[in-house]
This record gives C-alpha cells, structure tokens and sequence, in this order.
C-alpha cells in the first residue's frame, strides 16, 4: 500500500488513517484489539486519538482510547509499526480549553502513560484557547520536542488567524511548526475548509487529514431516512445530513460506486483522496467489513467526471 508523506516530517501514513475514537466508546477492549490486529494486517499504519477520547459516553472521563491503545501497543510489541496521533487542548473536566505551557506538558506525560510509550509521532493541537498567546502554546511544544517526548505537531479546529500567527510566531521566534492541519472536510461539510485554512495549508505545505471524513458514517449510504438511525451511537452527530443536499450527495455517490463497483464509504475517501489538499482522511470502522472501504479508497481511480460528478453534487456555493 503506497504511503504518503503527512507535511515536512518523516512520517509516511497509508492512504487512510483510522480514527481511534470507537475504541472504549462502541468499541470494548477486546473488540479495539481485534479492530487493530486487522488494521495493521491490512496495511494502515496511522492510529488517530486524542486525550478526551471517549469523555462523551457515559461513564467515561476520557483517556479511554489512548488507554486501550497503550494495552494493545505492550501486548503486540508493535510500536515501531505504527504512527500515533493524539491530542490535547479539549475539556477534559477542567471547564475550558486549555492551551497553556503548564496544561499541555502534564496532559502530554497523562497521554505518554496511558499510551505506554516513550514518544508521541504526531501531537496536535485540538481545540483552540484564544486566551493562551500561540507562543506559550508552542514553546511548550518545544520542550516535549526536546525532551524527546513529540516528535512533530499539528493542529486541529484552528481559525486562518490563528494558524497563521502560529505560523508566523514558529518562523519569527524559532519555534516548532504546525507540520499537519486536521479540519473538518467531507463530501457534505466542504465550505468551512475550502473557504477557510485549504489555501493556507497549500501554501505552507501542511499535511492534512481529514476527520469526520464520512460524515458520522452518512456518505456510507447507510442512512438515509431517520428511522435509520435509530438505536445508533451516531444519530446525535447525522441527522443534520437528511436533507435535499444529502440526498444529491448520495445519489451521486451511488451512481459512482456502481460505476466502480465499489462503496459509497470508499468512493468518498477516494474524492478526499483525490483533493490535492488532502494527504489522507480519518476513518473509523467498528466492523472488519467497513475496512473494505478504506482498501477501496486506496485502489480506487476516480476520474475527472467522476469528481466533476462529486463535487457538482456537494456545491455549497448554491445555497442559499
């Protein structure tokens, strides 16, 4: 499976990276091994997580992935195998996003425990704390780098201002740099990314990586009416898609998957596989059959109509 280079680091990532959210939310431990025995046998390389991974579920407080991630790391003795995104800046019980020097390297060692490794590849940045100045943030970074803690960081939900003074606060103060910007992107959620950091992660050559690249699993063609959602984890975060423009979406989407022969799941990582943005979506499976799509996703060869076909369906610029 050819890799792709996330940014100006050394990490090359498969053509999808799996989102490690499912693991201790509608994933148990067992379950999450199982899961990341047949993500690793099938080529994929990149585990994505953050800190608050799965505070939302009952029960939970947090950490719940990247302990479960940290178990299976020590039972495989598989480290070198595998690239490890995770993230700090949410709420994780304290009230408010936090960015500080002194927040972000407490939550960093909490990661490095729970994880049960010595380094993390990738560490990004999740939400953004307007509060914190970006060089307090960064400097922080820079002493996890060199404590040999991170390797290399990213960020996540930050507005063209920020990134950009982030930017310019590591180039002007010698400070580490963004190297991967993780946006919200999708067939469906297009207009924030596209008019937002899309032309600043081109002209900086940021990787990016997509998250809720399959919207809550809507562009896998499994829901198309709300009866279908009932009784699932993800009705809270899909039931915004049911609407006119979903529907196109899905009827293109159905039309290029037959085409090809292929998914609905995988024909939408493949679009986002082709925007020249996009280094590589997230995408999470909770069943071995939905890791079909991400090899899919990868083999696919969508052609110049059928991203025309696409992105004709998904125009936003329409709405009114």
């Amino acid at each position: 499976m050819e890799k792709r280079r996330l940014g100006n680091t050394d990490l090359y990532t498969a053509p999808v990276v799996f989102g490690g959210n499912v693991f201790g939310w509608t994933l148990n431990e067992k379950e999450s091994f199982e899961m990341m025995d047949e993500i690793i046998n099938s080529g994929f390389n990149t585990i994505d997580t953050a800190d608050v991974y799965s505070r939302w579920a009952d029960g939970n407080n947090g950490g719940e992935s990247e302990t479960i991630i940290g178990n299976w790391l020590k039972a495989r003795g598989n480290r070198d195998q595998v690239n490890i995104i995770t993230k700090v800046g949410a709420d994780m019980g304290q009230g408010h996003k936090d960015l500080t020097e002194a927040y972000i390297l407490k939550a960093a060692d909490a990661s490095l425990k729970r994880l049960q490794v010595d380094h993390i590849d990738l560490y990004l940045t999740h939400w953004d704390d307007d509060k914190t100045p970006v060089e307090e943030t960064l400097g922080a970074y820079e002493k996890l780098i060199k404590a040999g803690k991170v390797r290399y960081i990213g960020a996540s939900n930050l507005s063209p201002e920020r990134l950009t003074a982030s930017l310019e606060a590591s180039k002007n103060n010698g400070l580490p740099r963004y190297e991967v910007f993780q946006p919200e992107y999708n067939l469906y959620d297009r207009e924030g990314f596209e008019t937002g950091v899309a032309n600043i992660c081109k002209e900086e050559g940021l990787g990016v990586i997509t998250y809720f690249s399959l919207a809550s699993g809507f562009l896998s063609g499994k829901y198309r009416t709300k009866a279908d959602f009932e009784g699932k984890a993800r009705a809270m975060f899909a039931e915004k898609y049911l609407n006119e423009r979903g529907s196109s979406i899905l009827e293109a989407l159905d039309d290029v998957a037959a085409k090809h022969n292929a998914s609905q799941a995988g024909v939408s990582l493949a679009w986002l596989l082709n925007k020249p943005t996009v280094t590589a979506p997230i995408a999470s499976a909770t069943k071995s059959k939905h890791l079909q799509a991400f090899i899919e996703a990868g083999q696919l060869s969508l052609s110049d109509d059928d991203m025309k076909q696409l992105d004709e369906a998904s125009n936003y610029s329409q709405l009114a």
